[in-house]
């Protein structure tokens, strides 16, 4: 007996699953689910809600009862339990303002292949050369959206009461130094990062009133020592966007800046050993293919290689994700 024909069932799940995704854009875009909090609407009530014109949105909103954002009934769309929860703006976990990330992302997905092709990210960053009106935009935009997130997790999980001091490295914005010493008001933070990222950071620790709380200081971990000694070193969302050679001269600097004891939280795109989860991850190498010359979602055997190297010991990856989809590992130098 022959063996039935191949489906391309795969295929056709990825191909179709994509309009899902590009209709929960568009809901976050135009906002339709904060008017349906109350309860039910016709589509043309939701279109007067959110200022647009009637005719063309029904094909939208049976998009996202489609997509399991919304639901319908005799002509009437309500949110489902998880739109209501995270779209609907005042929400304590209110997602939909991640819209703007999510655009520029795909968009930058779009150009894997030419990416590949010539050897050369298409969304190319390169903060360290942009003109300082356009890093700032793009450091308050990272600090708006929440960099300090990750301190509230932490001290939730981790016991920080016989540290004093603490060095965020790569800071940006310096909102994880900040929101640290909210959460544990004995720490005396500092942020370092580039010598054209600090004057930046020094605004906004300004204006957050924590110049008494938290100090900035210009370094390049990569190449130069650390300034200072420190209990804590939280790293966030940096390793990931360099080489490897460039990641491991960085832990090596982190390392040597640490007080005996020390502990290290490394935060961000973490691979498995098997390259294929967490899903965030996997999906994030495409991502830094179009952005950055090197950089990647790097595995976990490969962070616990640079932490030995680095004389660090006690490497421990959490058993829980942060904001985003991101992994914690802790050492103890």
């Amino acid at each position: 007996m022959a063996s039935p024909e191949p489906r391309p069932d795969t295929i056709d799940a990825l191909r179709y699953g994509a309009d899902a995704s590009f209709a929960m854009l568009a809901g976050m875009q135009l906002d339709v689910f904060t008017p349906l909090q109350h309860g039910p609407m016709t589509a043309e009530q939701i279109a007067h809600a959110i200022g647009i014109a009637p005719t063309r949105l029904p094909l939208l909103l049976y998009a996202l009862v489609a997509a399991g954002l919304l639901t319908e009934q005799d002509g009437q769309f309500s949110n489902t339990t998880e739109a209501l929860h995270f779209l609907v703006k005042g929400s304590p976990a209110y997602l939909g303002d991640m819209h703007g990330q999510l655009s520029g992302q795909w968009t930058n997905r779009l150009k894997t292949a030419e990416s590949l092709r010539i050897g050369i990210p298409q969304a190319h960053l390169d903060f360290s050369q942009a003109p300082q009106e356009e890093l700032e935009v793009f450091l308050r935009g990272m600090h708006a959206r929440g960099t300090g997130d990750a301190a509230y997790t932490l001290a939730e999980h981790y016991d920080f009461s016989s540290a004093t001091t603490l060095v965020d490295v790569g800071g940006g914005g310096g909102g994880l130094a900040i929101a640290f010493t909210k959460v544990c008001p004995h720490l005396q933070a500092t942020v370092v990062d580039l010598p054209q990222v600090t004057p930046i950071t020094q605004k906004i620790v300004d204006e957050e009133g924590a110049t008494d709380r938290v100090t900035i200081r210009g370094a390049d971990a990569m190449h130069d020592p650390l300034p200072g000694r420190y209990d804590v070193a939280v790293v966030q969302n940096l390793l990931q966007v360099l080489s490897s050679e460039d990641a491991q001269r960085a832990l090596q600097h982190i390392g040597a800046a640490l007080n005996p004891g020390g502990t290290i939280y490394i935060i961000g795109f973490m691979l498995d050993d098997s390259h294929l989860s967490p899903p965030g991850a996997v999906g994030a190498n495409l991502n830094f293919i179009n952005i950055y010359y090197a950089g990647a979602a790097y595995t976990e055997h490969e962070y616990r290689v640079w932490l030995r190297e680095a004389g660090f010991v006690e490497i421990e990856r959490a058993d829980f994700s942060l904001a985003g989809g991101r992994s914690l590992m802790t050492a103890r130098k």
